[in-house]
């Protein structure tokens, strides 16, 4: 199935590993072309290499850390430059909050969790916005704990289910432009960041990282974790023209591990 992605211009945040990568890869095996940014300025000009040898198109590298506002305008108008004035899709994404037990965050925490989730989301938008026209998608990374929180994630639980609200508002603003806005919301994909969190777990449960991993897997239907391609893939299909009556909708890749009936 051809996507109809070819030649469009994707900026993606957050790419040079993980759910970013994964996503970045996806549209480019669709012939996209993305712009990839990280706050990891070697990290992202591999990833780029890496993205353009295997397959063949262009992809574009800027350092930027998505906590600051001016760093995103430079990413946007850096990509502009090179390729013209139209942004065809956005993903909005970045890292997540520290795990912790919420009743002990610092309001240092509340902020900075805000800041990195909530308010990088909406200075990418505003940033995007102006490039945009009938046909582009907004696309947020955000997580199965907006459904149903999950110990230890109360920062990002608090702060992701901010994002789906304000998508939801967003694909009625935007609309009447012809711009939809989606959310895309992962289970357990083998990431760093996964990995990150399963170490803290078998440190709190006093168990092996493997007994976590073995406990996480036997809750999915699936029976396994997935992997930053399938991830990839979902996010490259609600971009793109084949999902073109899909707005303000949150699509799960998660194995089936949610037991929730809502959508």
């Amino acid at each position: 199935m051809d996507l109809g992605l070819k030649d469009k211009v994707v900026l993606v945040a957050a790419a040079s590993k993980g759910l970013g990568y994964g996503i970045a890869r996806a549209l480019a095996a669709e012939g996209a072309r993305v712009s990839i940014c990280s706050r990891d300025r070697e990290a992202v000009h591999a990833a780029a290499e890496q993205i353009a040898a295997d397959f063949g198109v262009q992809a574009l590298p800027f350092a930027c850390d998505v906590l600051y506002e001016d760093q995103i305008a430079a990413w946007v108008k850096f990509t502009t430059a090179q390729w013209g004035e139209s942004i065809h899709g956005l993903v909005a994404n970045a890292g997540g909050p520290p795990s912790l037990v919420l009743h002990e965050a610092s309001d240092a925490q509340w902020l900075g969790a805000f800041e990195l989730t909530l308010l990088s989301t909406v200075h990418m938008i505003r940033a995007a916005l102006p490039h945009m026209e009938n046909g582009s998608a907004i696309l947020t990374v955000t997580s199965s704990t907006t459904k149903e929180p999950v110990a230890g994630l109360g920062l990002s639980t608090v702060m992701r289910a901010g994002v789906v609200g304000m998508v939801k508002v967003y694909a009625d603003e935007l609309a009447p432009r012809g711009i939809r806005v989606n959310n895309l919301a992962p289970g357990r994909i083998l990431t760093d960041r996964i990995v990150h969190l399963d170490q803290i777990n078998a440190t709190r449960s006093q168990s092996t990282v493997e007994e976590v991993r073995a406990k996480s897997e036997a809750a999915v239907p699936l029976k396994r974790l997935g992997t930053i391609d399938e991830f990839g893939r979902a996010a490259a299909f609600l971009l793109s023209p084949a999902a073109s009556y899909t707005t303000g909708a949150t699509l799960r890749v998660d194995g089936g591990a949610m037991r929730s009936i809502g959508i």
